[in-house]
């Protein structure tokens, strides 16, 4: 007779795995609040202490710690069977087990001698325990997986490549069950702990990496990196970079918006009352660099902007939703990627260096406006401000960008000097910057980019402030007529 352990913290179909594998002819032991469920629906089994022969004990800290539960998870069929059978070890065939639920109780700021009770010690043992035999024994951790079993069941028993499957997802949870304990314990305050451990799950390969010589994989099943596109080619490494950048633009705004990327950098941005008014407009900051860009929008996408979309050459389109009509309207261009964009998953932002990686964490933060000119900006320019400083925000360092309140008008990006971002922004620019602001996502150090600036037509600039000639760029302000504002954020992008 084949036997199955139950020991689950999460009852979801529970009740139904054990109807089916007692009817298909199985022995069930288990314990606890499982054994509980499984009375309470009239399924027979075993309890283990009854099994063991010992008692559970300290709370239900010990319960399945025993060798006649570890024997019969471990015993290689074959091998072990003379030492099982000398010490009453009865072969256990399938393993059903999830754990306490410490990252979600975890979140609820128990005192550490309440939330040490919720973690597991028993269940990841037992866990490991079959894992490691998995070729004969079958482990199970999520009811998800319950499928799979009850189409095992039903063609009498588990594949190997099953087995095997089944174990990676076990080692993977457990994995990542003691990631987060260690975690929490080396910084139960909540800051940033002196061991960093992380697990990122649905790893997908990519065909190759920035550049063909490149190997690459994606891994997430959240946010962006779980993004699969509803049509075109497959993600590339560089997509899934850019159309990161998209997204965390465009979610920026709270009105109708549209974003292009290019490269990870914005190279348009703008406002519109629909989205294909928006969509245009940011496509027409820059079309030149445009061309073969990532669009993101913060709206569905309709038939008007699947109209635009297809008119000209976009890598990827990215929004919360597609209208039938603009599905078909898009499909014929097998080469665009159609993401829909699902909630933000938010987390710590990691990078890799040489030797290990760089964490960083953004809480919730306020900017605080304070004009420090003589001139405080008008309504229209502290709304272009505001514009302009979201778009700063998201273009690598050193930025300058000049925009109005819907629209941003010249981006420049990542150069060594902020004059030169500044330059370049006015370079390529395609509409008249008289009446227009500027965002710097740094302080200005000299008042040379607030001059170069005021030459081409701007009125208003936002910056952090802090630098230790601020005096000088606030005379020259003043000077020139130019509202300024400092908000003490800066933002930096490498």
């Amino acid at each position: 007779m084949s036997s199955a352990l139950l020991s689950v913290w999460d009852k979801t179909g529970l009740v139904e795995l054990a109807q089916a594998l007692a009817g298909h002819g199985y022995r069930l032991l288990s314990s606890g609040g499982t054994g509980t469920a499984l009375a309470t629906a009239g399924i027979p089994f075993t309890e283990v202490s009854e099994y063991t022969g010992s008692p559970e004990m300290m709370g239900g800290r010990v319960k399945t710690l025993h060798p006649r539960v570890h024997g019969g998870l471990l015993g290689r069929r074959g091998i072990d069977d003379a030492v099982m059978a000398e010490h009453g070890i009865e072969p256990i065939d399938l393993l059903v087990v999830n754990l306490y639920p410490f990252e979600a109780m975890r979140e609820r700021d128990l005192p550490l001698p309440e939330l040490v009770e919720f973690i597991d010690i028993g269940g990841p043992a037992m866990i490991r325990a079959a894992s490691k035999n998995f070729h004969d024994v079958a482990v199970v951790i999520d009811p998800s997986q319950y499928p799979l079993v009850l189409e095992a069941l039903e063609r009498g028993g588990f594949s190997d490549d099953e087995r095997l499957a089944l174990a990676r997802a076990a080692f993977a949870r457990t994995a990542a069950y003691d990631a987060a304990i260690s975690n929490y314990l080396h910084a139960p305050d909540g800051g940033l702990p002196a061991v960093y451990a992380r697990e990122w799950s649905n790893g997908r390969p990519l065909r190759y990496g920035e550049n063909p010589h490149q190997q690459a994989a994606v891994y997430g099943d959240a946010g962006i990196a779980g993004s699969v596109p509803l049509q075109g080619r497959e993600m590339s490494y560089n997509n899934y970079l850019d159309l990161d950048a998209a997204v965390r633009l465009v979610r920026e705004f709270d009105n109708c918006a549209a974003v292009v990327v290019k490269h990870n950098n914005p190279c348009g941005a703008a406002l519109g009352d629909s989205p294909v008014e928006a969509y245009v407009r940011a496509r027409e900051v820059d079309p030149v660099s445009a061309y073969g860009g990532v669009v993101a929008l913060n709206r569905p996408v309709d038939s008007a902007v699947a109209t635009e979309i297809v008119s000209t050459f976009v890598e990827v389109l990215a929004a919360p939703d597609f209208s039938d009509d603009a599905l078909a309207l898009l499909q014929p261009k097998t080469n665009l990627r159609v993401v829909r964009i699902g909630p933000c998953a938010g987390g710590d932002e990691v990078r890799s260096i040489d030797g290990g990686l760089l964490v960083q964490r953004t809480p919730a933060y306020a900017e605080g406006w304070r004009v420090a000119t003589k001139r405080a900006p008008t309504p229209d320019e502290e709304a272009a401000l505001r514009f302009g400083l979201k778009v700063a925000a998201h273009t690598k360092s050193n930025a300058i960008v000049f925009a109005n309140g819907r629209q941003a008008l010249g981006i420049g990006a990542g150069q060594m000097s902020r004059v030169d971002s500044a330059r370049i922004a006015i370079e390529k620019a395609r509409h008249p910057l008289t009446g227009s602001v500027v965002a710097s996502d740094a302080f200005l150090p000299f008042p040379d980019t607030l001059e170069v600036a005021a030459a081409a037509g701007a009125t208003a600039l936002v910056q952090p402030g802090g630098s230790i000639r601020d005096g000088e760029v606030i005379e020259a302000a003043d000077r020139l007529g130019v509202a300024m504002v400092f908000t003490g954020v800066r933002h930096f992008r490498h």
